[in-house]
C-alpha cells in the first residue's frame, strides 16, 4: 500500500539557518524544537517523502522561501544530550528521549519570498495554521489544497 505524501512547513530564522544554507548542504538535520506539538507532528506525523515549506521566521520578510523533503524518520535530537548545547534538557535521558527530529534534504528555492502578508491575505488560506492568530508553532501540517495554492503563488 503506498503512503500519500504529506505537507508540511518548518520555519528557521535566517540568521541561524537559512535556505541557502540548507542548498549548501544537500540535507540537515532539524534540531532545536523545544515545543511539544512541532515535536509530535515530527515524531509521529512526518514519513520519508513528505514535502516540507522552508519558512524564514523572525526577520524583515518572514515568508515561504522554499521547498525541501524529509529525508528520515524521526529520530532522538542529540543536542538534548549535549550540555553544551543551548538545546540541553537535564530530564530527557537517552533510554527515554524527550525531543526528536528528522532531516530534511533541499529542494528547490523559490524564485521570490512568499510573504506572511500575502498569505494573511488570501482567502483560500484564511484556514491554514499559520495565518492563524497567535499560532507560533516552529513546524505545523499544510494541507494539500494550500500547498498546491502556495506554490502556484510564485
Amino acid at each position: 500500500m503506498s503512503k500519500t505524501t504529506q505537507y508540511w512547513l518548518m520555519k528557521s530564522e535566517p540568521d541561524a539557518f537559512s535556505i541557502d544554507d540548507l542548498k549548501r548542504k544537500g540535507q540537515e538535520h532539524w534540531d532545536g524544537v523545544r515545543n511539544y506539538q512541532a515535536r509530535n507532528f515530527m515524531r509521529d506525523g512526518m514519513r520519508i517523502g513528505d514535502k516540507v515549506f522552508f519558512y524564514h521566521s523572525n526577520c524583515a520578510e518572514p515568508g515561504v522561501v522554499g521547498v525541501a523533503e524529509v529525508a528520515t524518520d524521526a529520530y532522538p535530537d542529540p543536542s538534548q544530550f549535549d550540555p553544551k548545547s543551548k538545546y540541553f534538557d537535564a530530564a530527557s535521558s537517552r533510554d527515554n528521549p524527550r525531543w526528536m527530529l528528522v532531516d530534511v534534504k533541499f529542494v528547490k528555492k523559490l524564485k521570490r519570498t512568499i510573504t506572511l502578508k500575502e498569505l494573511q491575505a488570501d482567502p483560500a488560506l484564511a484556514d491554514m495554521a499559520l495565518v492563524r492568530k497567535g499560532n507560533r508553532l516552529s513546524v505545523m501540517p499544510v494541507g494539500a489544497e494550500e500547498w498546491r495554492h502556495i506554490l502556484a503563488m510564485e
